[in-house]
């Protein structure tokens, strides 16, 4: 299963890019053993209103692909039972899982019709610079629990 992130807007050097950088490479080095394919971020331009965001959004959604909008107001769940959703995605034969990060006004009807499925990381309302990290820090975390690794110890 290859993975994905559509995300509104540049991430810039920084911190963030930084730990996002780190997770991600390390779940693309822990995962590829477990079937998942690849992770790959992908950046649309924001501006020019929701709906232009929503339509350069679902232009990059793969055909097919199950794919969740990170939203606030998402289910939300613990890492063992994120890991075993992955597991459970993969193991049903779906080929591509996308995630997507919202612009800063969140996401067009055509969007939130299209992906009805949501993830969020708490009630708290996170940075789309954190919430990038998060989710890499979360998918290495998964592919640790899956493959047994040590990195999650709860």
């Amino acid at each position: 299963m290859k993975l994905s992130l559509i995300a509104v807007g540049p991430m810039k050097s920084g911190p963030e890019r930084d730990l996002f950088d780190d997770y991600a490479t390390r779940f693309r080095r822990t995962g590829k053993g477990l079937g998942f394919r690849d992770f790959q971020e992908i950046e649309v331009d924001s501006g020019g209103g929701l709906d232009r965001e929503g339509d350069r959004i679902l232009a990059r959604l793969p055909q097919g692909a199950y794919a969740l909008r990170l939203d606030e107001h998402g289910k939300s769940m613990g890492s063992v039972d994120f890991a075993n959703m992955l597991a459970r995605l993969r193991d049903d034969g779906h080929q591509d899982l996308v995630f997507l990060i919202g612009g800063a006004e969140g996401y067009a009807r055509d969007v939130r019709k299209a992906v009805p499925h949501t993830l969020a990381f708490g009630v708290q309302t996170w940075p789309h610079r954190l919430v990038r990290a998060m989710l890499a820090e979360q998918l290495y975390r998964a592919a640790s629990i899956l493959s047994g690794g040590p990195y999650h110890k709860a």
